[in-house]
């Protein structure tokens, strides 16, 4: 891994997630394989496969984001070999009401990235929550 790679790849999805943040398709897919794979929040369970299912997430997204919701990166880490780099980050993303009534929430990113021609593009995009109600049922076992 060099410098260079992790600066790369860090770049690549703080722009990813300021075009989230702008309602942005164009920037949004940008740097994604055509072979994506994406386990999301909201259904299907299975997931998504190849980037035109991909861009057909974004717009629902896009329509809920438009109501104030921030999409704001707090931390992020890179690790990058020679071809492939993952990355995780916790973002806040959420309402105003949500994140008042949960500041401490955040969604939970992984990234899987290969090297292809030469630059990095995302293969694989993981987003989740955290499940309070089973961390609370977990807690009281």
């Amino acid at each position: 891994m060099t410098s260079s790679d992790t600066e790369q790849i860090r770049g690549l999805i703080e722009r990813w997630a300021a075009a989230v943040h702008e309602g942005n398709l164009g920037g949004v897919l940008a740097d994604h394989s055509d072979d994506i794979v994406m386990f999301d929040v909201p259904p299907p369970c299975e997931g998504v496969r190849g980037l035109p299912a991909y861009r057909e997430t974004w717009p629902q997204f896009f329509e809920w984001q438009s109501r104030g919701a921030a999409f704001e990166i707090v931390s992020l880490d890179v690790t990058a070999g020679a071809d492939v780099a993952f990355a995780h980050a916790l973002l806040r993303c959420g309402l105003p009401k949500e994140l008042a009534e949960r500041p401490e929430n955040r969604l939970r990113l992984t990234v899987g990235l290969r090297r292809e021609n030469g630059n990095w593009v995302v293969a694989h995009e993981h987003h989740s929550f955290p499940d309070f109600e089973a961390v609370g049922d977990a807690g009281s076992a």
